[in-house]
């Protein structure tokens, strides 16, 4: 079956009939060819100790119809100590192309059995790979690094690393030259005392003389109310501008969490959210809104209610079902705001 139209939260399928795997996941544009790659689930059942499958890409010409490329980064399935086993914890892989190295660098956060975040940087001719690591185990600038996002500044080749330095505020760190560690220049955006307040899952994009930084607070799985920050510099400062879901009435950015933003390239002002919906049913014992898991993370993570892990159990989430959120922006002023389509078509925009 052919698509013609891109449908928020609906499953989709490759071209040959499968569940596209591509979570945490982001687009980069080589050739004419739009490539679609991300954290591979499809093997993640709850109690399979299996958390990925190593990072999965997809080729498509026009968004809404995507083949298969195969894993571009598959997992170690023989050294169980291995970063790439499939029991790690790997999360958002981003790929960014530095043009004067000739190489394709992809980072990967790893989070550890003590739940600090350490990242491995991988290397690769040729964006569909094979990919090599160059760095494991790493804690860039000493920090414990969770979700980011990375960004080449087209007009330099300067590249800038945004990440959650874990359950505690936003990093803005240069990359060296060659994209594979931190120079050791940051900055420091959005500090909050613990979760669910602390900001996680930026996604950058620039528009108009502005730099916008999308992040999610701090709850798993569970979906919460996104926020949108803009600066006219990399290093900010950024000014909060608010939730960009209109009219989402249950706190949960329309069930989703954003992992990435994509200006299309071949269109005036049109910039995408890609978001995943993680959680496609209810399993016992989770929470059920918004409001739920906030008063959950808040008593785990309260310094000033004693910070108890084991104040309420979280279930496992299947995320062999988890879908995609995929919305276009609307700008009013400086704010971007995101309203809900059941279905919407690129070609409706110029």
């Amino acid at each position: 079956m052919t698509n013609n139209s891109i449908k928020p939260g609906q499953v989709w399928l490759d071209t040959e009939g499968k569940r596209i795997h591509s979570h945490g996941g982001s687009i980069i544009y080589i050739d004419g060819t739009f490539y679609w790659y991300g954290e591979n689930k499809e093997k993640s059942k709850p109690g399979s100790n299996i958390w990925h499958w190593g990072v999965r890409a997809y080729a498509s010409q026009d968004l809404y119809n995507w083949e298969d490329k195969g894993l571009i980064i598959p997992p170690n399935l023989e050294d169980e100590s291995s970063p790439l086993h499939p029991s790690k914890f790997l999360d958002r892989p981003h790929i960014i192309y530095n043009r004067f190295t000739k190489k394709y660098v992809c980072w990967l956060k790893i989070m550890q059995p003590d739940a600090s975040q350490k990242s491995t940087v991988l290397v690769a001719d040729d964006f569909l790979g094979p990919y090599t690591i160059v760095k494991e185990g790493i804690k860039p600038l000493g920090m414990s690094a969770g979700d980011f996002d990375m960004v080449v500044n087209p007009s330099d080749g300067k590249a800038y690393y945004y990440f959650e330095r874990v359950h505690s505020e936003m990093i803005c760190a240069d990359l060296t030259d060659d994209y594979t560690d931190v120079t050791g220049y940051y900055s420091t955006h959005f500090p909050q005392s613990h979760p669910p307040y602390v900001r996680e899952a930026p996604a950058h994009f620039y528009r108009d003389g502005l730099h916008y930084l999308v992040t999610s607070g701090t709850t798993g799985y569970f979906p919460n109310p996104s926020e949108v920050a803009c600066s006219s510099l990399y290093h900010g400062p950024f000014e909060v501008l608010g939730n960009p879901h209109v009219g989402d009435a249950t706190n949960t950015s329309f069930g989703s969490q954003i992992c990435s933003v994509f200006k299309h390239p071949l269109k005036k002002d049109l910039y995408i959210a890609l978001a995943d919906r993680w959680v496609t049913e209810h399993t016992p014992g989770n929470p059920t809104t918004y409001e739920e898991a906030a008063e959950r993370f808040d008593r785990i993570f309260n310094p000033k209610k004693g910070m108890d892990p084991t104040v309420d159990h979280f279930n496992p989430v299947d995320t062999t079902k988890s879908d995609f959120v995929w919305l276009p922006f609307r700008f009013d002023g400086k704010m971007a705001y995101l309203d809900w389509h059941d279905e919407w078509r690129i070609e409706d925009y110029e």
